[in-house]
């Protein structure tokens, strides 16, 4: 969940961020649950249910449930959806693109990850679009490292999605800080200079998340006062890691395989780009 923030930046213990490794593990395995399941005729208020009842199950709180008065435990956001959208009753179709989006709370450490989904058959521009913004993700992450600027970390993001392959970076909202709060400095933005921003420390966790239009980028918030939508009507698509600074390498808290299950167990799911996909 994408918020523009104020506060303070919180080094980690290695013990602190052991625990938080646990929080990211979790919500990475509720989305692999998800990866096994989800097809056409399914709702995202099945998802969301499905989601609340792992976490629980796995003694966690769903971390968006109620956060701000948002009504749900994750964020379904399809097509056209940028992020935020509410979970309905509406049957998912063949050819959706949809980012889950969701965040627990385990011994009271914060976990926050989003992954986008194929749904069937694609057109190849949907599935450059979601292969692009993966990849850029983790060229971000490549740059999450002591020493470096939030800005090498935005820049990475948008010179690979909107300078390279001509995609919108959206602007009004940005990763951010993780740990006890769901969001804590410094924002990380998915555009900038390289070299600017706030220096890297080690054991700073980042939630990095690029939020990426086919089209413009240009959005616009719903009357709900939560669902972000291309402004263009073009499909957007998000993911999200959280990731520990370190000195030579960043450390991925929330990679589980998630589309590896896809791969295994739903035929349904479109999986077509992750073999060019990038992984660090």
């Amino acid at each position: 969940m994408s918020r523009r923030i104020n506060g303070m930046i919180i080094i980690k213990t290695e013990a602190e961020v052991a625990m938080m490794k646990e929080s990211a593990m979790l919500v990475s395995k509720t989305l692999t649950e998800v990866a096994k399941v989800l097809k056409a005729g399914m709702t995202t208020l099945q998802i969301d249910k499905l989601c609340a009842t792992f976490v629980r199950d796995h003694k966690a709180i769903p971390s968006f449930l109620n956060y701000r008065g948002y009504p749900h435990s994750i964020c379904a956001s399809v097509n056209d959806v940028v992020v935020h959208g509410f979970p309905n009753n509406e049957p998912l179709k063949e050819g959706d693109i949809v980012s889950i989006d969701m965040g627990v709370i385990l011994n009271g450490w914060h976990g926050d990850h989003a992954y986008t989904f194929i749904i069937g058959e694609a057109d190849e521009a949907v599935l450059k679009l979601v292969r692009v913004t993966k990849e850029s993700l983790y060229r971000g992450i490549e740059k999450a490292i002591a020493g470096n600027r939030v800005g090498d970390i935005s820049n990475a993001i948008q010179d690979y999605t909107e300078k390279r392959n001509g995609y919108g970076v959206v602007r009004e909202l940005v990763g951010h800080g993780l740990g006890r709060s769901m969001h804590e400095d410094p924002q990380v933005p998915n555009y900038g200079k390289r070299g600017d921003g706030k220096k890297l420390k080690e054991n700073m966790v980042l939630a990095i998340e690029p939020m990426i239009n086919m089209g413009t980028k240009d959005v616009y918030t719903e009357d709900d006062g939560w669902t972000v939508r291309t402004r263009d009507g073009k499909p957007s698509v998000h993911f999200e890691h959280d990731v520990c600074v370190k000195k030579n390498k960043a450390l991925i808290l929330s990679d589980y395989p998630i589309i590896e299950a896809a791969e295994q167990n739903n035929p349904n799911l479109n999986v077509s780009y992750y073999a060019h996909s990038m992984t660090i």
